[in-house]
């Protein structure tokens, strides 16, 4: 059986269904409606619910007699709680050439330290209102692809051999059909995102895009400066490839990367770990990282070795002395997978180039 589509999120949907003359049951998301007061007016809105729609008074008193929840917009929010899509590195990246502490991305940071531990329930109802329609959008996004995950550290330098390695894994896994998802921060996520968004350049761009992003290698000292590079990539190779960057407030010092052509981006950093793992349907490519990177192999081994989720998802750990010696999970990971259905589907490799092969071929 297949569930009808209820979920009205642009004003061209909007203005299709009311042409029907029944919103009846929709649930209307985060649309401004203060120029469709007449179409509110004729339209029957029964059972309907309108999250976050701006509204003349009128129509809010109409919609609500006829029965329809109505959640008004909350005022004064660096972010919209009742979104219906994913942001875009222009929106979260808006007002970036006066600096990036007045950006969407900046606001909304800011507004976590301030209400992430004061007990007003009103603030944490807020979070996860806002958590939920991302994950929301973030499945009607990638209903029906497959998605590879591809993780790593933060600290990777732009300009680094390891940089261009994981740039040249994203190109790689894009071309072959694949959805590219990372943790959407800088390091290793952003080189994986680069390459996805370079996927349909011709190969000499990656060059040209590292020179570029050499003159700012970090997001530290300067975030303004390390997302202007990369704004300055996209304006060179404007018609780029499209990936998903799943990165968080809560690590919000660390800012997302502008190479993911779409962005969920969560407050509870819990919930965005688990959703990007799940959704890596495709498999999942750990490259070399630290403490976090760690966490999301286990992450991922656990419902693996249950079988949670279905048939086991592939597993390719990149760096055989980093993996075996410097941080020894796959060993650890290996006898947990002896006898399991989750034992043909982990990898160890020495370098990325062997990772498109390998996951093919547990495929």
């Amino acid at each position: 059986m297949v569930t009808p589509d209820i979920e009205i999120e642009t004003l061209a949907e909007f203005d299709q269904v009311v042409a029907r003359g029944s919103l009846s049951g929709y649930r209307i998301q985060s649309v401004n409606l203060l120029e469709r007061t007449f179409a509110l007016l004729a339209a029957d809105t029964s059972a309907a619910v309108f999250l976050g729609c701006a509204m003349e008074p009128d129509a809010a008193v109409k919609v609500r007699a006829d029965g329809a929840l109505v959640f008004p917009p909350v005022p004064d929010l660096p972010f919209n709680p009742y979104r219906g899509l994913l942001y875009t590195p222009e929106e979260l990246f808006a007002g970036l050439p006066g600096g990036y502490e007045i950006t969407p991305d900046a606001g909304a940071y800011a507004w976590f330290q301030e209400t992430k531990s004061d007990g007003d329930v009103f603030s944490s109802m807020l979070r996860s209102i806002h958590d939920d329609a991302i994950s929301d959008a973030l499945d009607e996004h990638l209903a029906g692809v497959r998605v590879v995950g591809v993780m790593g550290g933060h600290a990777m330098a732009r300009g680094g051999r390891d940089y261009r390695g994981a740039a040249e894994l994203g190109r790689a896994l894009t071309r072959s059909g694949l959805t590219v998802a990372t943790g959407g921060g800088p390091g290793a996520m952003e080189a994986a995102n680069l390459g996805a968004y370079l996927a349909p350049a011709p190969d000499e761009a990656l060059a040209e895009a590292l020179e570029l992003l050499a003159k700012a290698p970090s997001f530290a000292p300067s975030v303004s400066d390390w997302a202007r590079a990369a704004f300055a990539v996209r304006e060179r190779f404007p018609a780029g490839g499209d990936s998903v960057g799943i990165p968080t407030w809560f690590y919000g010092h660390e800012p997302p990367n502008a190479f993911a052509g779409h962005i969920a981006k969560y407050f509870a950093n819990a919930t965005r770990e688990d959703g990007l793992l799940a959704r890596s349907n495709a498999g999942v490519v750990f490259l070399p990282g630290a403490a976090g990177t760690v966490q999301e192999i286990f992450d991922n081994g656990t419902p693996n070795y249950y079988e949670s989720r279905g048939e086991p998802v592939p597993m390719i750990l990149v760096g055989r002395t980093h993996w075996t010696e410097h941080l020894p999970a796959w060993p650890l990971l290996q006898a947990l997978a002896r006898g399991r259905a989750m034992e043909s589907r982990i990898a160890l490799v020495d370098a990325v180039d062997e990772v498109p092969d390998v996951l093919a071929s547990m495929s």
